[in-house]
């Protein structure tokens, strides 16, 4: 079975129905697997922390459509249950890419949660924040229930009833539609999850979390109409596409993070010191497995909390999060900072994407004016700020750098409050925004052959030759601190 949990537009609660959902399914040992659309970090951790399943990214602007349709083939088919988280409103999506890709659905909402309900073709439930709704309801579900008729909108979660007379008038709008209610959710004062300037707290940073999850699961198995919800998908077709995703269970078409290409050989493995804390969480799943999948041993280790580098390791990877809200702790650890420059300088191959790349710079000025010494490698500072950076960027590589060749062109995402008060002066990337020829500028740092350091985040999932060649270039440092020591 498989759902898609659509909202009208942001913020009508699609991340609470989700997570209510999930929590009452893992209540009833249902095993389930989470997806999320668009480039989300934040949410696939409340989805992972609820079923213990890593949640997978599908975004047709990172990867590719047919790299989503093998990402949810691949990951779906061995749970019971699988939910799609949407993004925004349900047609809120960006101007098509040039050519126009084969498998995309022709409306102009190119990566939007509707393209990807009509790739997978898989039903939306629709939320609806009732909040100040009554009749009106009714004109909201009738406008996306016709919009798109390639879109099928299986029923409505009325989210944010406010008492059983709300209630009635909302169900008595609705009624001429015939379109079934499989939830009602009343506004809940005591079920909240904290946000702050990049969206929700992460779940690392959240002690009663499990709590909340307890207290969905609890709400979730009386407001959701069971009985319509789960054999929802019970059609033909869907039986058919269950019975042949069984028959080719064994013949389904291998994912690109699964090839297996050929890295140079070295006698030792080759271990990635990925930094995982409260600083620095902003990881795709998939990139994490390609890099296990091409041959490397994933050492996660603390920034914050460790006294030092891990141990025989030959390169480096720091994702995105929030190192300006831990910034003093990560200044205090003094010898940790020193143990990652030393490497740095040394040649180790290191990756650092936005809230790592603040972490390399000279300091960290918070949102209180207050500097803190970081890394150092970068001669920069990264100051936070009100204005957001905010989109898909299209990046064309100026020089050859760890992880692209001159000339080459990669897609990614960029989401910060932070800017540097100095830019380099061989930049690693002219950006632009994805789905115009408007320059965003020049960004990315590239002062030695062994770093990438740079404000877009990039899923690898269709791009196969970064990770090889990070790896490669891992082998390479390793083999020459061996022969040094001969």
């Amino acid at each position: 079975m498989a759902l898609v949990i659509a909202g009208e537009r942001s913020g009508v609660g699609k991340t609470t129905v989700t997570l209510t959902l999930l929590a009452s399914l893992c209540q009833r040992s249902r095993q389930v697997q989470s997806f999320k659309v668009g480039p989300d970090y934040i949410d696939p951790m409340f989805h992972q922390h609820v079923t213990g399943r890593a949640c997978r990214n599908l975004d047709p602007v990172l990867t590719s459509e047919e790299y989503i349709k093998q990402c949810f083939t691949h990951n779906s088919q061995l749970s019971e249950y699988t939910l799609i988280e949407g993004v925004m409103g349900l047609f809120d999506g960006v101007t098509p890419p040039q050519p126009l890709p084969k498998l995309w659905g022709g409306a102009n909402d190119f990566a939007s949660t509707a393209h990807i309900a009509r790739l997978l073709n898989l039903p939306v439930v629709l939320v609806i924040d009732c909040s100040r709704l009554s009749g009106s309801v009714a004109a909201i579900a009738h406008g996306y229930c016709s919009f798109d008729q390639k879109v099928k909108i299986a029923g409505l979660v009325l989210n944010r009833v406010g008492s059983d007379r709300h209630l009635s008038l909302l169900k008595d709008a609705l009624e001429p539609l015939q379109l079934p209610i499989l939830g009602v959710l009343r506004r809940e004062e005591n079920i909240t999850i904290p946000d702050r300037h990049l969206g929700l707290v992460p779940t690392a940073e959240l002690p009663q979390l499990q709590a909340l999850i307890d207290r969905l699961a609890h709400l979730g198995n009386t407001c959701f109409d069971w009985e319509r919800l789960l054999p929802l998908l019970t059609t033909e077709e869907t039986r058919t596409r269950q019975g042949e995703s069984q028959r080719n269970r064994e013949v389904i078409p291998s994912l690109p993070h699964s090839l297996t290409p050929s890295v140079p050989h070295s006698p030792l493995s080759i271990r990635i010191a990925v930094a995982r804390d409260r600083a620095f969480n902003f990881y795709y799943q998939d990139n994490l497995d390609l890099l296990q999948q091409l041959g490397a041993e994933l050492v996660f280790w603390s920034p914050l909390e460790d006294a030092g580098l891990p141990k025989d390791v030959q390169g480096m990877y720091f994702g995105g999060g929030f190192p300006e809200v831990f910034a003093q702790q990560l200044a205090q650890n003094s010898t940790t900072r020193d143990a990652v420059k030393t490497a740095i300088l040394s040649g180790m191959p290191t990756i650092a994407e936005c809230g790592g790349l603040m972490y390399l710079c000279e300091q960290i000025v918070d949102f209180e004016d207050k500097s803190w010494s970081m890394v150092g490698v970068l001669p920069t500072t990264a100051v936070m700020g009100k204005r957001l950076t905010l989109g898909y960027r299209r990046a064309v590589a100026l020089q050859d750098s760890l992880l692209v060749s001159a000339g080459a062109t990669v897609y990614g995402h960029e989401f910060h409050r932070s800017r540097l008060i100095s830019t380099p002066n061989s930049p690693l990337f002219q950006t632009y925004r994805y789905d115009s020829e408007e320059s965003t500028g020049d960004e990315g740092w590239n002062l030695l052959p062994s770093l990438h350091a740079s404000y877009i985040h990039q899923h690898w999932g269709d791009s196969l030759d970064i990770p090889k060649r990070f790896l490669e270039e891992c082998c390479v440092f390793q083999l020459t601190k061996i022969s040094c020591t001969h």
